[in-house]
């Protein structure tokens, strides 16, 4: 059994990235922009686009936080995204959510423009991921997909069960590895809460992708041996054993199913770190794009 090991991973993108970016700038003089925008003082997403900003700075991605008062109304929000639609200096335009109730998310992302969008979210980035052209893809399903093919891990053909149906991991996942292309061109089940027997589907998959929210939902007894698991959850228990009180798990049972597995993810440390690296590299991908160079991702 393989621990796949997504700090590494990440930590190669970065330095990967650092280099192309540095190498551009000095034939061309300039860098990748993105600008994150905060609405309101949510502890999590402070800590999310903290980390993001500190990402950029080790790339060499110039980066700018805009941090809205949890008061600042829609219309407020989507004129600040227009301007960043229009500043050339930005390339990629992040909106972190959730977002207070009284603004409708849907609009903020639809507002944002496609070629900014560096979370992958957008309508019209969805629609070119789900008929397979390149786009800015969403980065946790980016970042799946990526160590995937960093470990040598065989799709094609390969029977891909997706345990869960959110817009932000299960649909796009399950898009992607369905592509006829490199890395993906696998055989994909997507599985959900209304599956009478789901535990006879998870148990046919060569690779099992769990993202549905559950902490340690997946049991031994539900993987096949030598299967591939891939834990997207992270979900806090309490743990009195910890200073903070709480552990973080993922959607898998991690001690039993690694016992059967041929490559596993931890929580954390697996799936969680290639989510920022996928920014970065979305971000870079943009910056390229509005260079007009379309070959180079």
């Amino acid at each position: 059994m393989t621990i796949i090991d997504g700090k590494q991973i990440a930590a190669d993108i970065r330095a990967e990235l650092k280099l192309k970016i540095e190498t551009f700038k000095k034939k061309e003089g300039n860098i990748p922009g993105l600008v994150a925008i905060l609405v309101g003082e949510d502890p999590a997403s402070n800590v999310y686009v903290s980390m993001k900003h500190k990402a950029c700075d080790e790339v060499g991605i110039y980066s700018k936080v805009e941090k809205l008062s949890a008061k600042t109304t829609e219309e407020d929000l989507l004129k600040l995204i227009e301007k960043y639609n229009n500043d050339n200096e930005y390339h990629g335009i992040l909106v972190q959510l959730p977002l207070p109730k009284h603004i409708d998310e849907d609009k903020v992302i639809e507002a944002i423009s496609p070629f900014k969008d560096v979370d992958g979210f957008h309508p019209i980035n969805v629609g070119k991921m789900v008929i397979g052209k390149e786009t800015l893809y969403p980065c946790t399903p980016y970042g799946v997909v990526e160590l995937l093919k960093r470990y040598k891990i065989e799709t094609k053909g390969k029977h891909v069960v997706v345990v869960g149906r959110s817009n932000i991991v299960g649909k796009p996942v399950a898009n992607m590895l369905l592509q006829k292309k490199a890395g993906a061109n696998a055989v994909v089940t997507v599985v959900h809460s209304a599956a009478e027997d789901l535990s006879s589907i998870t148990k046919q998959a060569d690779i099992l992708i769990a993202a549905i929210g559950v902490p340690e939902f997946i049991k031994s007894e539900m993987v096949k041996n030598n299967a591939v698991v891939i834990d997207v959850g992270v979900n806090r228990v309490d743990d009195s054993s910890k200073k903070n009180g709480y552990k973080l798990v993922g959607d898998v049972d991690f001690e039993n199913v690694a016992k059967k597995a041929s490559f596993i993810t931890p929580v954390p440390g697996g799936v969680g770190p290639m989510t920022i690296a996928m920014l970065m590299q979305n971000t870079y991908s943009a910056f390229l794009k509005r260079h007009g160079i379309f070959n180079e991702v």
